[in-house]
C-alpha cells in the first residue's frame, strides 16, 4: 500500500502524538527483537520530544493525521564523538547530529526513515551545513542498512 507521507517541523500540539509514537515503538520492541535497546519509560520518552521541540529541531513524518515517524536534529555532538575520526572538522555550527530517528512499526519498510533522512539533508543544505552525523547501537542491523542505503559512511566504533 502506497502512503502519502509528509515530513514537517513539529509544533507543540504534536508532542502528544509523538509520545504515542514512542510508546507504540517501545511496546513493539518489548515483544520483538529490540535492536536499538529502547525501553518504555527509560528511552524513548516524551521528554526527548519536548527537548527536541524546545531546541527547534523536532520534525515528524505523518500520513493523513497519524504521526508515523520523527527525527531530532541538533548542532550538538553526542558524548564520545570527539574521539571519532570524522570526515569533516568539528565545527558544530555547520554540522547536524541526528537524534531519535523513530518510525512506527506499522510503517517500517515504507520509506519513512529514508524520507526523514532526506528531509534532514534538505534542512542541513539550507543552513549551509557540511555534514550530518549520527550514531547507531552496534548490531542494530535495520538502522545500519537504512543509513548505508541513504549513503551514510561508517566511520568507526566508539565506546
Amino acid at each position: 500500500m502506497k502512503q502519502n507521507i509528509q515530513v514537517r517541523k513539529a509544533v507543540e500540539a504534536d508532542i502528544d502524538g509523538i509520545e504515542k509514537l514512542y510508546d507504540d515503538i517501545c511496546d513493539y520492541l518489548a515483544a520483538h527483537k529490540n535492536y536499538p535497546g529502547w525501553r518504555k519509560g527509560i528511552y524513548l520518552v516524551r521528554r526527548a520530544a519536548e527537548k527536541g521541540f524546545m531546541a527547534n529541531g523536532l520534525y515528524l513524518a505523518q500520513t493523513e493525521e497519524k504521526i508515523i515517524g520523527s527525527i531530532i536534529l541538533k548542532h550538538e555532538p553526542e558524548n564520545g564523538y570527539q574521539s571519532a575520526k570524522w570526515l569533516t572538522e568539528n565545527d558544530y555550527r555547520y554540522i547536524y547530529v541526528v537524534y531519535t530517528l523513530a518510525v512506527h512499526p506499522d510503517y517500517q519498510m515504507y520509506g519513512v526513515g529514508t524520507q526523514l533522512l532526506m528531509f534532514a539533508e534538505h534542512v542541513a543544505r539550507e543552513e549551509q551545513c557540511v555534514s550530518i552525523r549520527l550514531d547507531v547501537v552496534k548490531d542494530n542491523i535495520p538502522a545500519e542498512r537504512l543509513y548505508q542505503k541513504c549513503g551514510y559512511q561508517f566511520i568507526g566504533t566508539v565506546s
